[in-house]
């Protein structure tokens, strides 16, 4: 029996991975989930981790616990999101070690690669330049991350892999109004904007910037698909001190195109303008998933059906549908 821990299963990634392995278990599969809510365990607590991961004895651990936010929460508390990815990072890595775990999968973001770089963004582009300023806190701990897993691997010949998504949405996102991403914003403000009967919505920035979205159980299973790989096919495809792997759609849409779909599917029927004193951000992060569609595997489902979704799963938990 295979037992797996999964740091951060209540966050949007960790559950859809945990609903993923669930489905194995009920298909037959030897394996038993182990989680932990941060109320049980604070994975910034380097003792708490230690004990728990001595006493439990994990198999497999992934590790999809973090601390993340959109532009907004990024620039109000650069320390708070510095300081807790890193811990979170090395307790879990080094105390995986220290228990014996052979096999590790840490997710990171795509926000690892400079501010300017080609498009699309190919993992040998990771260190070559300036990260964008206003997230370059979250992006340093989740390129720490990285180089935590390659680190214990060249040292103590451990199996620890890194999957780098692009933006992600879906089914458990954050809908907070300040401190969410574009994504589940767009669709908390047109979904308010067309309850109210508002005339027009603003979002921020000039709407020209181009982003990629990858719907959360692509990226659970793209997770799976990574850390199932044989040993041999994972190292073949990637680099002792480049290991990571890139994980999207390979598609992008401007702000301003998500913004229009995003008010067709919740109904408004407003004007849409752009405030362009409001940051941008990198003007386009499209990643490059060469990668892994050489090693077999690529998305699923596609960028309205995937907000049709999740915003049937906004108004099932957060608000009350239009009558």
């Amino acid at each position: 029996m295979k037992r797996i821990f999964i740091a951060g299963h209540r966050g949007m990634v960790g559950g859809a991975i945990l609903r993923k392995l669930e489905a194995r278990a009920a298909a037959g599969h030897a394996i038993t989930m182990i989680t932990r809510s941060r109320s049980e365990l604070n994975l910034t607590d380097q003792h708490a981790v230690r004990d728990f991961m001595q006493t439990e004895r994990p198999d497999v651990v992934i590790l999809a616990a973090a601390k993340v936010g959109g532009i907004h929460a990024n620039n109000t508390y650069p320390a708070d999101f510095i300081y807790e990815n890193l811990m979170i990072e090395c307790n879990v890595i080094h105390q995986a070690f220290q228990a014996g775990v052979q096999r590790l999968l840490q997710l990171g973001s795509s926000c690892i690669y400079p501010r300017i770089v080609a498009q699309p963004m190919r993992e040998d582009a990771l260190l070559t330049g300036v990260l964008e300023p206003t997230n370059e806190p979250y992006a340093i701990a989740k390129i720490a991350g990285i180089k935590l897993c390659e680190s214990y691997n060249r040292q103590h010949g451990t199996d620890y892999r890194s999957v780098m998504p692009t933006n992600l949405y879906g089914p458990g996102d954050n809908f907070h109004p300040e401190n969410s991403h574009v994504l589940p914003a767009l669709i908390r403000r047109f979904h308010e904007a067309a309850q109210s009967g508002v005339d027009s919505v603003t979002i921020w920035g000039s709407g020209l910037p181009r982003r990629e979205f990858l719907h959360v159980d692509d990226m659970a299973d793209a997770s799976l698909f990574v850390l199932d790989l044989p040993k041999g096919d994972y190292d073949t495809n990637t680099q002792p001190m480049l290991s990571h792997i890139n994980v999207g759609s390979g598609v992008d849409i401007s702000i301003l195109e998500l913004a229009q779909m995003i008010a067709d599917i919740t109904g408004f029927e407003g004007q849409i303008n752009t405030d362009p004193t409001k940051p941008d951000g990198t003007m386009r992060k499209l990643m490059d998933v060469g990668r892994l569609k050489a090693l077999g595997w690529s998305a699923g489902i596609g960028l309205r059906a995937g907000i049709e979704d999740t915003y049937q799963w906004y108004l099932s938990h957060h608000a009350k549908a239009r009558h």
